[in-house]
């Protein structure tokens, strides 16, 4: 049976040569920080399909007003998305700007929470999921506010203020519809429980969000869930609706691991600009 090949000198020169890199070593002048772009990738996709997904609602909302409300949330979203989308192409340094990792990406590099891609629904259902990530990404943009990377905390300043009415009105939907009809509140109470497995993730601490907190870009997440339950939990019960039981957690979405609610949503969005790549307008 062979044995392994003797060690060299030059194979323990060269050993001790190597530069060891952690998830969130300073990476060297000629590399692109992956660390930080891929913290970027979350931040942008989660606003970006949470966007599409509203947008779907554009001409079929139960009134003119909330048409507009929604659509106005959509462009909001996506207008955060094409800041950190843009800034994630930048940092990578390949060639490709938010358009290209919006419409030219597979699924399986998504990184957006799964939450954000759930299906519609009926209006309740919506509102739910709105409210749930809402009261969320409100709390990590106040945080972020602070990043030290300068260009996260200035968007995260500006979308703030954004992210505080998508807040605002879908916690007063969740109040109208639970505290409304006898139907009104079935379909919110529905709502609620359809998204409540999808809640954890948004508090999952990998090694990635781990090191981007304690580098100061990102923020530690798990450390205001407890006002987060706190707050969904008094709106649930001004909106006299109960607080859905515990469920087994429903994780993934950070890996690239996805419901196929993505896939679909993904043929829809991409499908002109992979049609024709090069077109322009």
């Amino acid at each position: 049976m062979p044995s392994l090949p003797p060690i060299r000198p030059e194979d323990e020169a060269r050993a001790h040569q190597a530069r060891g890199q952690g998830a969130f070593d300073a990476p060297a002048a000629d590399e692109p920080d992956l660390s930080l772009f891929e913290y970027a990738l979350r931040l942008g996709d989660d606003s970006l399909i949470l966007g599409q997904r509203l947008g779907e609602w554009t001409g079929h909302a139960p009134s003119v007003e909330v048409d507009l409300s929604l659509a106005n949330m959509a462009l909001d979203l996506v207008g955060q998305a094409t800041h950190f989308l843009g800034y994630a192409g930048k940092i990578e340094g390949r060639g490709r700007d938010g358009d290209k990792l919006a419409f030219h990406r597979d699924v399986l590099d998504f990184r957006n929470c799964l939450l954000v891609e759930q299906p519609n629904g009926d209006f309740a259902q919506t509102m739910a999921r709105q409210f749930l990530f809402s009261t969320w990404q409100k709390m990590l943009f106040d945080r972020l506010t602070a990043s030290a990377d300068e260009f996260i905390a200035s968007v995260a300043a500006k979308a703030v203020k954004e992210v505080t009415y998508h807040q605002e009105l879908s916690a007063e939907w969740v109040i109208r519809l639970g505290d409304g009809t006898e139907e009104s509140r079935r379909r919110m109470q529905d709502g609620l429980e359809w998204n409540w497995r999808f809640v954890p993730e948004l508090f999952e601490m990998d090694e990635l969000a781990s090191e981007a907190a304690s580098r100061g870009v990102g923020a530690d997440v798990s450390a205001f869930r407890p006002d987060y339950e706190r707050i969904v939990a008094d709106v649930v019960a001004e909106a006299t609706l109960d607080l859905p039981p515990q469920q087994r957690a429903v994780v993934g979405g950070r890996r690239g691991h996805h419901s196929e609610h993505l896939g679909h949503l993904l043929c829809a969005m991409q499908f002109l600009p992979r049609t024709y790549p090069d077109a322009t307008w």
